[in-house]
C-alpha cells in the first residue's frame, strides 16, 4: 500500500526521466523552463486572487478620502493609482511571454542535436543504418514534443492573464469615479 503511494508519487518524476533518457541533455532545460513558467503562472493566480484585491480595496479607500475630485491634479493621483495597479498586475509578463518561445526553441536545439548525431554515425560508419538513424530521430522528435508541450500549456495562461489586466484596469478606472 504504501510502496504503491510512493511509486504513484514518483511517476511524474520517472517520466521526466524517462523523456531525458530519450531526448538528451536539452529535454533538462525544457523542464526547467517549464517549471518556472508555471511557478509564474500559479504566482499570478496568487496574485489576482488574494493581493489585488487588497491593493484595489486601499486605493479606492484612499482615493475616496480625497475631498477634490475633479481638478486636474486630482486626475493626476487618480490615473498614478490605476497605473500602479496595472503595473502591478503585469509584473512577470516580460519572462511569461519569454518562456512560451523559449521552450520550442530549445526543442529546436535539442532536435538538430538528435540530427548531428544521425549524421555524425552515419560517417562514421560509412553508411546509413536504420537502427542508427531511427535512434537520432528519436532523440531529436522527443526534444520537438517537450518543447512544443511545454509551450502549449502557457499559452492560454497568457491570453487569460492579459485579458484579465485589460479588464481589471477598466473595472478599476470606472471605480475611481471623478
Amino acid at each position: 500500500m504504501v510502496e504503491n503511494f510512493f511509486e504513484r508519487l514518483l511517476a511524474p518524476l520517472a517520466a521526466v526521466a524517462d523523456l531525458v533518457e530519450a531526448g538528451g541533455i536539452f529535454v533538462y532545460f525544457i523542464f526547467l523552463c517549464g517549471m518556472l513558467l508555471w511557478t509564474l503562472i500559479l504566482e499570478r493566480i496568487w496574485f489576482f486572487n488574494r493581493i489585488l484585491p487588497q491593493q484595489a480595496s486601499e486605493m479606492l479607500t484612499i482615493w475616496k478620502a480625497r475631498a477634490d475630485h475633479k481638478s486636474w491634479c486630482a486626475r493626476q493621483i487618480r490615473q498614478m493609482m490605476i497605473s500602479k495597479l496595472n503595473s502591478s498586475m503585469t509584473t512577470n509578463f516580460p519572462m511569461l511571454r519569454t518562456l512560451v518561445p523559449m521552450a520550442p526553441l530549445l526543442g529546436l536545439i535539442g532536435t538538430v542535436s538528435g540530427m548531428l548525431e544521425v549524421f555524425d554515425s552515419m560517417a562514421l560508419r560509412g553508411s546509413a543504418d536504420a537502427r542508427t538513424m531511427a535512434s537520432g530521430v528519436s532523440h531529436a522528435m522527443v526534444c520537438t514534443l517537450t518543447g512544443l508541450a511545454v509551450s502549449i500549456t502557457g499559452l492560454y495562461p497568457i491570453y487569460y492573464f492579459t485579458t484579465r489586466v485589460r479588464r481589471e484596469t477598466e473595472t478599476l478606472a470606472d471605480q475611481f469615479d471623478i
